[in-house]
């Protein structure tokens, strides 16, 4: 990745950069200006469509510079998405996106980074490097497309593939057990975990709002769909039709009520979660359990509720806040320099045992 320029070939100095995001505060950018000049190509009817709109839209509200924003992606059809994004981006290899995004992250803090990533990649095999980059919590966004589905490779089982789903790879139905990606991401202790739907745009965005302005690890979850491949992975709780009465919208503080009538609840018998009726056998709000996103207790149960037994949770899971990687990183090298001095490379490289190998 190059230094932005303000002209000719030289990187911007401190002041020049300073000047540069002066300039950009008084001219506020808009969607426009995080429109590439590529051509969107995924299939029609594709929800990575939804999800890049959304993501355009909020990108304004950030207060970042497009030169100090970034984009990695992996391998699949969401990897196409930093094209499409006016900003640095890396196209990179199958599964190491996070990777990737971790040095990146470590050389340069003052960066914004998005991993955008699919069920296949991030939990397959960039398994092992995304749970790293959850438990160091670097600053980083993970978007995960969730279609349950490899769908780039035309359509074979994937990590979160229901049991028993009939693909290429699986003829005869697959006998694996689909991961809960929730449930990954709160092992793996990122700090924000959350998840929305490629189709209910305004609580995509405004998901998607928060994912950007959290500072730590973040692992949101869409629900999206393939329509070539897996059309209808979610549809018996997203379409319009439905959803009230199958997704529960998860506000901090509030009630966990859901329905089109807003008249049924969950609440714990025990440590089991059980859903009532308001107004039935005595049941008010005050019996409900309330949302607190700090607490990772009700996080892993949101995170192990599945449709049809219970509504299926949208929104911030898990919100909490410890030191990042970077900042642990810089704290740590700065207490090198102050006991030890600024490094020389030459010292480094002449000092310990060293030889010399003649003919």
């Amino acid at each position: 990745m190059t230094e932005p320029t303000l002209g000719g070939d030289a990187p911007l100095s401190p002041e020049n950069d300073r000047v540069l995001q002066q300039l950009q505060a008084a001219v506020p950018l808009t969607r426009k200006d995080f429109v590439s000049d590529q051509e969107v190509r995924w299939c029609p009817g594709c929800g990575d469509y939804s999800i890049l709109a959304q993501t355009q839209k909020v990108m304004p509200d950030f207060g970042y510079a497009k030169e100090n924003i970034v984009f990695i992606s992996g391998i699949g059809c969401s990897g196409r998405l930093p094209y499409y994004m006016n900003t640095y981006g890396f196209h990179s290899i199958h599964g190491r996106a996070t990777t990737l995004a971790t040095g990146l992250k470590a050389a340069r803090p003052d960066l914004m980074v998005w991993v955008i990533t699919g069920d296949g990649d991030a939990l397959s095999i960039g398994g092992n490097h995304l749970l790293h980059s959850m438990r160091r919590n670097v600053d980083i966004k993970v978007v995960m497309f969730n279609n349950r589905i490899y769908g780039l490779t035309k359509g074979q089982a994937s990590p979160t593939s229901e049991f028993g789903k009939v693909t290429k790879s699986t003829p005869a139905g697959t006998v694996d057990n689909p991961i809960s990606p929730l449930t990954i991401a709160l092992a793996a202790e990122a700090s924000l975990i959350a998840r929305s739907v490629d189709t209910h745009t305004e609580h995509l965005q405004a998901t998607l709002d928060r994912v950007g302005r959290h500072k730590g690890s973040v692992f949101l979850e869409v629900l999206q769909n393939c329509n070539i491949f897996n059309d209808g992975a979610h549809r018996d709780f997203t379409d319009r039709e439905v959803r009230e009465d199958r997704m529960l919208i998860l506000e901090h503080g509030r009630p966990m009520i859901f329905g089109k009538d807003r008249d049924r609840g969950i609440r714990l018998a025990g440590h089991q979660p059980e859903i009532v009726t308001l107004g039935v056998d005595g049941v008010t709000e005050a019996d409900l359990l309330v949302h607190d996103e700090s607490d990772p207790l009700i996080a892993y149960m949101l995170s192990r509720i599945y449709w049809p037994e219970f509504p299926v949770p949208v929104g911030v899971i898990l919100d909490v806040k410890r030191p990042t990687h970077d900042e642990l990183l810089s704290a740590q090298l700065e207490e090198a320099v102050a006991k030890r001095g600024v490094g020389d490379l030459r010292t480094l490289l002449d000092g310990g045992e060293t030889w010399e190998v003649t003919a």
